[in-house]
């Protein structure tokens, strides 16, 4: 990639970025679909913004947003790396999305804005977090 930023770079600039709800300004305020279309807009890559959803996505709402993205292509779960899309529940349905942002010492990490952790956040994906994954997704171009 050169000295072009990646999808991580972009998302890491934004950690500390506080929750909120449906907001798109980093350094101001994200939520989890804010940071996917913060980062799809730096990349110059197609993105659908959906507005107006509620705080908890149910009946495959997200699921459905992520397949009709026009930049982006399912993939495994089991093949997904840095810079892929990770689609997880929090509690049942599909519900919340992170960037796999790669591995450290051989365990896979995420960047996420999530209200759980008050904004935008780097962790290891761990057993818990990694059974929230329900879907994956890479940009296609």
């Amino acid at each position: 990639m050169g000295h072009q930023l990646s999808a991580v770079d972009i998302a890491m600039a934004c950690l500390g970025t506080p929750f909120k709800h449906q907001a798109r300004v980093p350094g101001r305020g994200l939520d989890c679909a804010g940071l996917y279309i913060h980062v799809m807009r730096e990349l110059g890559l197609d993105c659908v913004d959906a507005q107006g959803y509620p705080r908890n996505p149910y009946d495959g709402q997200l699921e459905a947003q992520m397949d009709a993205q026009p930049s982006l292509e399912r993939i495994a779960v089991a093949d997904a790396q840095a810079g892929d899309w990770l689609c997880m529940r929090i509690k049942s349905a599909p519900q919340h999305l992170a960037l796999h942002a790669g591995f450290i010492d051989g365990a896979p990490y995420i960047i996420h804005a999530s209200e759980e952790h008050g904004g935008v956040v780097h962790h290891r994906l761990d057993s818990l977090w990694r059974a929230r994954v329900m879907r994956a997704y890479r940009v296609n171009v």
